[in-house]
């Protein structure tokens, strides 16, 4: 580390005493688009002109100087020349290089009829035109020119897509109002209704007397059991449940009570092959 840092100090050393840059002889002019001169001035580096320079839709703004080593007034190419144009109402700015000959000449232009791309969006306020001055010998400088009016920039055209990137009026969702229930008395109504056909069921069998002995049978019961699970399946889905859950439980209820039903069916087959043998061998 001791041994970059010995290296270093002739460095640190060099800048320190590094030369100053100067502009020596700027001078300005506006041409109109025939060529005439409207205004041509010197350019102090001390302070800007009174009076902003102001330029029509096909002036033409030229610059002239030249740029020395302070000490010895010899002509200097830095190693980067920029004219800086600032608008201090939007804080937009733009950069222009400019070319110095290896004597230290420069010459700009700046004609309104072709602006360049890096012309900032002018508005009424002027733009701040300042030089900029870079190099890896010299110390860098910034010399305060003059103040510039051009004409106001144009409103930028509209893009076809542009009404889709702006808020959009925001949209109302009309919902359907929440069913109410009906009154008691007209669900208790359909309640007697759907349950009619339960209560004749079960007085016309009390008037008949139906022997079922092998009701309560092993290969019956299971039957009977997912018949009764069928029905208390529908009455749960007028209660509570969606269409796709009665469709799902419906399924396996369903599938349930074919296997037991057919296993009942062979038994009742079976009770009346043997009913049938018994009757015709005591005949």
């Amino acid at each position: 580390m001791g041994r970059f840092s010995f290296l270093l100090l002739p460095l640190l050393a060099a800048a320190a005493h590094a030369s100053h840059l100067t502009v020596q002889s700027p001078r300005f002019s506006v041409l109109s688009s025939t060529g005439e001169q409207v205004r041509a001035e010197p350019l102090s580096l001390s302070r800007r002109p009174e009076k902003a320079v102001e330029l029509g839709p096909s002036d033409t703004l030229k610059l002239t100087f030249t740029v020395a080593e302070k000490e010895t007034d010899k002509g200097v190419q830095p190693h980067q020349t920029f004219l800086r144009f600032y608008d201090e109402a939007t804080g937009e700015e733009g950069i222009q290089p400019v070319k110095i000959s290896a004597s230290g000449k420069a010459k700009f232009e700046l004609n309104m009829a072709r602006p360049p791309s890096s012309l900032p969006p002018s508005g009424e306020a002027p733009l701040k035109v300042s030089l900029l001055l870079g190099s890896f010998t010299y110390e860098p400088a910034k010399f305060d020119l003059f103040d510039l009016r051009v004409p106001e920039s144009l409103p930028p055209p509209q893009h076809p897509d542009e009404s889709t990137f702006h808020p959009l009026p925001e949209i109302q969702h009309t919902f359907r109002p929440e069913e109410k229930s009906p009154m008691m008395w007209i669900s208790m109504t359909f309640l007697w209704i759907v349950l009619s056909p339960w209560l004749v069921l079960l007085f016309l069998w009390g008037q008949v007397s139906p022997s079922v002995p092998h009701l309560f049978s092993a290969n019956t019961l299971p039957f009977t059991l997912s018949l009764i699970l069928l029905e208390l399946l529908i009455m749960w889905y007028w209660v509570e449940l969606q269409l796709g859950d009665i469709l799902l439980y419906g399924s396996g209820a369903s599938v349930l009570a074919a296997i037991t039903g057919k296993q009942a069916l062979a038994a009742a087959a079976q009770r009346r092959i043997k009913g049938v043998s018994f009757q015709n061998t005591h005949q």
